[in-house]
């Protein structure tokens, strides 16, 4: 080949280069990249996998329907498996390298503390979209789960009600992390101002992963003969499947001790048998069984896609709260994006204030003007023996959050971010 073939074909490749180069960041600018933080291996994957399914629904459909300002979403997914500090090294990933305009992401509050520091000192955006413990209002995250006056006090006062069976006796049970030591916090106190003596609460923590509840429900029937007694419950992850399981073993019925929790929903119960558990209770903003159109649309879409991408037991997903509350969070945030006509993270957090969305739940959903939280209704449902909630109890309209709970000292100044 002689020298100015050699160099010929140089520049050629060259160029040819140069091109490709060019044409991944051209393709690059004509999409939006987006992260999904959720763990999908470990304890928690039994609930998460879920919120990075219909995330990844969310996202097709959007960008079915032309995407967001003319530019497709492109989802960049990571596992932080179940790994508290892990969450925060794999969020800093996303916003760094991966250069992600929003993440949508983690379940337990621990996992969310963990990366506040990152989306803090890098000015991104977080979407949290399961109900917490409340004590906390961050200019970088917009929470679409319920704070604690959207399910923890409203499900206590039910369970205090003549129709929620008049319990005086209460067993605060949860895993060993913050959302449950805080939510419980808030109880005491909040039962101290109903006239409920320290000595008719008996608070009990696992750690996550556990599986041998035979003991704690043993204790749970001799505190029960004190008088009437209810069980919250705030144990989370794969440990509710034997918690449940062994209060079907122990004969352990609703009509005896009611149980009412707050991070059990459908997808939880895939996993149980749950004729045992006829009556049992969870506190959520969205369950299922409600009937609307939306919904009817959302299960249908949901069925669909599980189908389509064959995920896994594909003919017998579920929807659930969080589920709800990630479509919701993404769809709004689309809405706000197109309004700033940006996707900078100050004018996205300025244009999501008053945002509404209709909600599966048949409600239309606001985005707090101050508080980063959703007005969401609260509903109560019993557990049927299909796995499905009967909803018992449900508020009139949605509620306003309040982050920050009244029933703890030093709280009253505190609505505002």
């Amino acid at each position: 080949m002689s020298r100015r073939m050699i160099l010929k074909a140089s520049a050629l490749g060259a160029m040819t280069l140069v091109a490709n180069v060019w044409m991944s960041q051209a393709m690059a600018a004509d999409t939006i990249k987006v992260g999904i933080l959720h763990s999908l291996s470990g304890t928690m994957a039994i609930s998460e996998t879920s919120l990075k399914d219909v995330a990844l629904m969310t996202i097709a459909e959007i960008n079915a329907k032309g995407g967001v300002m003319g530019k497709q979403l492109e989802p960049v997914i990571v596992d932080p498996a179940s790994n508290w500090p892990l969450f925060a090294e794999k969020a800093r990933q996303l916003i760094s390298q991966d250069k992600v305009a929003v993440v949508f992401g983690c379940w337990t509050s621990v996992s969310r503390k963990s990366t506040l520091p990152v989306f803090k000192e890098l000015n991104s955006l977080l979407f949290y979209p399961v109900q917490y413990e409340g004590e906390e209002l961050e200019k970088n995250v917009f929470y679409t789960g319920a704070a604690p006056n959207q399910q923890a006090i409203p499900a206590t006062e039910y369970l205090m009600s003549k129709e929620g069976g008049a319990a005086k006796r209460f067993v605060l049970l949860g895993t060993d992390y913050v959302y449950p030591r805080t939510t419980n916090k808030i109880l005491r106190a909040f039962l101290k101002s109903k006239g409920v003596k320290d000595t008719d609460i008996d608070e009990v923590y696992t750690p996550f992963g556990h599986s041998d509840y035979q003991t704690i429900v043993a204790n749970i029937k001799k505190f029960s003969a004190g008088g009437k007694t209810a069980v919250i419950s705030t144990i989370n992850g794969d440990s509710n499947v034997p918690f449940y399981k062994e209060l079907g073993n122990a004969g352990l019925k609703a009509t005896d001790v009611p149980v009412v929790a707050f991070s059990v929903g459908e997808e939880e119960l895939r996993g149980v048998d749950t004729k045992p558990l006829l009556g049992h209770l969870a506190a959520w903003n969205y369950f299922q069984s409600v009937k609307n159109p939306v919904n009817d649309e959302f299960i249908k879409k949901w069925k669909a896609y599980a189908a389509a991408q064959k995920l896994p037991n594909a003919s017998t997903v579920v929807t659930n709260d969080p589920m709800e509350a990630t479509y919701v969070g993404i769809n709004m945030w689309k809405q706000a994006v197109e309004k700033a006509k940006t996707t900078d993270t100050d004018k996205v957090i300025a244009a999501m204030a008053g945002q509404t969305f209709k909600a599966p739940s048949g409600f239309t959903l606001t985005m707090d003007a101050t508080n980063h939280h959703l007005h969401k209704p609260v509903m109560i449902g019993e557990i049927k023996g299909d796995g499905q909630f009967s909803v018992v109890y449900k508020t009139k309209g949605p509620i306003r959050a309040q982050p920050w709970s009244p029933y703890i000292a030093g709280n009253e100044t505190k609505q505002k971010l």
